[in-house]
């Protein structure tokens, strides 16, 4: 992880810009300490795919606990067919 000053990425962007595709994490300070961090849009995607992943296992989680506490709903085959066709 690299840290610079806001004005240092102002005035070699394109420079910054390569470290960070080349997998390197930039966090450039600010003011009263409102910095930002920048990665590669390949690293965010990842991130995303991630954060999306837990959620739906959570969620499956969630479902999984009312199912054994008996909050399932249970359907044969021919009514799901049946609700297919509505």
């Amino acid at each position: 992880m690299l840290a610079v000053k806001s004005m240092d990425v102002r005035e070699n962007f394109r420079e910054w810009c390569n470290k960070v595709v080349s997998g390197e994490t930039l966090v450039v300070s600010r003011p009263k300490n409102e910095n930002v961090v920048i990665i590669s849009e390949k690293e965010y995607n990842e991130m995303a795919k991630a954060k999306k992943n837990a959620e739906y296992l959570a969620m499956l989680d969630r479902g999984y606990a009312d199912i054994a506490q008996g909050r399932g709903i249970t359907k044969t085959m021919e009514e799901l067919r049946a609700m297919e066709n509505e």
